[in-house]
């Protein structure tokens, strides 16, 4: 053998033997003499007090995983220590340590070290106790800096699987207003193998009660791989309940989302303290659906697929998507309701009723004595969100007295101004289309409505009151407002603007006229042998709103036998009425005792009365001429009255005019 091949032979035993020494001495030391040295090292990295408290050893492995390469052969130091713990940041407000672990045992991949990089393929921790904490400044435990220059560790950490065995983590964020605790374990070996975490949580969240418990796969696959991660929970905040079941992608970015989700609870606008989407108030409501979603910096798409479900006693359904944009993030879709109770409406305008608030545990705000709706509108979250979404509800369930039949509105919401063009009913053979615009901006919002009525057919205006339903003829409206407020009750108080309506054409109940007239003989010759039709030449409105206060500038039924006029005003801000109809009768009236009606009081209990002093003037003559000549006594009751001109042309053309309002705020000007 040459001299070379003999050094080359001996160099290579002598490194061999060297190595096989250092792994005999590795194996054997005792390693409870560098825990001085490991636990300055852990918290000068972490930034925290790490002490292991109990016994420290090391065993050899091969690395995992398995990469079919030659680093397959370099052998991965196996740690176990016990009675670890690892205290809290100096600015803490919380007793104790951050973590506190019965028996930690981990595996360590030793090339990456070479690069100040901690790769730890599998993290078992055994009785674990751990808490998360972060205060309104923002500042956290669970991300390490150093405390010096407050600068990120030179190291970093590749946590590529973690295990627990009895553990407890308990989160404190000051920023969510979240105290809540979760216990962890591992499940029974079952047959399905998905699941081999489970958990369950108590605590509360900005106040409410939190409770729920649930199973994952091998907590955490935090790995960045592209199985998808088991996850299966039902969740319970306040009286809002959450279930999921499906499949999250690399979950520690939350990557993808695949699952079905179910939610209910008292309103949808509770959801805004979980997921920061700005819903309406509606009545208790249950959903479930598909969720899918990716993320991204901007807070990701996500999309509610195919949802069913109901709100109040209304089905709903449909599609809509979350979507993570700048300046604010866009919810999108639409929502559909093959049957929807008119009343469930009323809690998304703050017009349903004490009671109903009281079953939903809102406070009841709603004065007893009004009718126009007092709950605000809160604005302050409309800026945190745009939406673009399509209702429709294609079959109303209604109060038999309420003409409407099915409903579209397309509701958008930019930079806090809500528009809905338009909010459509069909009613009364009809249609009622509103266009309707609300400046959320400021704190008092600006509000302008423009709302059209075409082809409202008289007898189904009113289809519980029997003298109309022998009527035809149909009511064409204009309606301008504007406002400032911040509910129904102050945009009325302050609107302004105008009203015009016209029927022409048409015929009417004769019984529905000679009632409002009190033409006694013929209300009785009406009961008696029925009720007949007459000729409506037109009938017309064109009101003012000035400030709350709507002023008639004409209000009259024009007939082939009378005409009645209607003055007075209505005070949106009161509530209050003050309105006389006097009717002037066209040809002679076998009895008649005309007089002028007032309507008054208040919108919750209108009074109307007659003028009794026009009666008894009528009846003191009659008895007067009665003593002369009975038969006399009859002719303060008989009233020929004077063929009145119409004036229905003159409306007509008015009301060819379509009604104006000044800039929301502005006063209506008199015309």
């Amino acid at each position: 053998m040459s001299r070379a091949r003999k050094i080359t032979m001996w160099s290579g035993l002598t490194v061999l033997a060297l190595l096989i020494i250092l792994v005999i001495v590795l194996v054997t030391f005792d390693w409870n003499r560098v825990k001085p040295w490991l636990n300055e090292k852990v918290s000068d990295a972490t930034g925290r007090p790490f002490a292991i408290n109990g016994d420290l050893s090391l065993t050899w492995q091969r690395a995992t995983p398995r990469t079919d390469t030659w680093r397959d052969w370099i052998p991965a130091p196996r740690l176990s220590a016990h009675d670890v713990v690892m205290g809290q940041p100096d600015w803490s407000r919380q007793e104790g340590n951050m973590a506190e672990v019965g028996h930690i045992t981990f595996s360590i991949n030793p090339l990456p070290l070479l690069a100040k990089n901690i790769v730890i393929p599998r993290l078992q921790l055994d009785d674990p106790k751990i808490v998360l904490e972060r205060i309104k400044d923002g500042r956290n435990n669970w991300t390490f800096k150093q405390d010096d220059d407050d600068a990120p560790s030179p190291w970093t950490l590749d946590l590529q699987r973690l295990v627990f065995y009895k553990g407890e983590i308990r989160l404190k964020d000051e920023i969510k207003n979240i105290d809540a605790k979760a216990d962890i374990d591992t499940l029974e070996p079952s047959t399905d193998n998905d699941y081999v975490m489970g958990w369950k949580l108590s605590g509360s969240f900005n106040g409410a009660r939190i409770g729920g418990d649930g199973k994952a796969g091998e907590l955490l696959a935090l790995r960045n791989v592209e199985k998808p991660f088991p996850l299966q929970a039902s969740l319970t905040v306040g009286k809002t309940a959450i279930s999921v079941s499906g499949t999250v992608t690399k979950p520690q970015e939350l990557a993808a989302i695949d699952m079905r989700l179910k939610l209910s609870g008292p309103s949808m606008a509770d959801l805004y303290q979980l997921t920061g989407l700005t819903l309406p108030k509606t009545p208790e409501y249950s959903t479930e659906g598909r969720l899918r979603g990716i993320t991204n910096d901007l807070g990701g798409k996500w999309t509610y697929e195919n949802f069913k479900g109901r709100m109040g006693e209304s089905d709903i359904g449909g599609t809509l998507t979350y979507e993570g944009k700048k300046p604010r993030p866009l919810l999108s879709g639409e929502v559909v309701s093959n049957l929807l109770k008119f009343e469930d409406l009323g809690p998304i305008v703050g017009a349903d009723s004490n009671e109903s608030k009281r079953e939903r545990g809102v406070a009841t705000k709603q004065p007893e004595d009004k009718v126009l709706p007092v709950e605000k509108f809160t604005t302050d979250r409309w800026g945190s969100i745009d939406a673009d979404v399509k209702l429709t509800g294609r079959k109303i369930r209604k109060d038999e007295a309420l003409p409407i039949d099915d409903l579209y509105t397309h509701l958008k919401l930019q930079d806090s101004v809500v528009t809905l063009t338009p909010l459509k009913f069909g009613m009364a053979g009809g249609t009622l289309t509103s266009n309707i615009k609300m400046d959320g901006r400021n704190p008092t919002i600006k509000a302008e409505a423009k709302v059209a009525a075409r082809g409202l057919k008289l007898k189904q205006l009113f289809p519980t009151f029997q003298p109309m339903q022998a009527s035809f003829g149909e009511v064409n409206a204009d309606t301008s407002l504007s406002a400032t407020g911040d509910s129904i009750a102050t945009f009325l108080a302050k609107s302004n603007g105008e009203i015009k309506a016209l029927v022409n054409d048409g015929t009417i109940s004769k019984l529905l006229l000679e009632q409002i007239g009190l033409n006694v003989g013929n209300i009785v010759l009406n009961m008696l042998f029925g009720d007949k039709q007459v000729q409506l030449n037109c009938m017309a409105t064109d009101l003012a709103v000035t400030d709350g206060l709507i002023r008639t500038r004409t209000l009259l039924v024009d007939t082939e036998d009378a005409v009645m006029h209607v003055d007075g005003t209505i005070n949106l801000a009161t509530e209050q009425l003050e309105l006389t109809i006097r009717p002037v009768t066209k040809g002679l009236r076998i009895v008649s005792l005309r007089a002028p009606i007032y309507v008054r009081g208040t919108f919750k209990k209108p009074d109307v009365d007659i003028d009794k002093g026009v009666l008894a003037l009528k009846a003191g003559s009659a008895i007067a001429l009665g003593a002369v000549a009975p038969v006399t006594a009859l002719l303060p009751l008989i009233n020929v009255g004077g063929e009145e001109e119409s004036k229905c042309a003159a409306l007509l053309k008015e009301a060819q005019a379509k009604p104006v309002a000044p800039p929301p705020g502005k006063t209506m000007k008199k015309k």
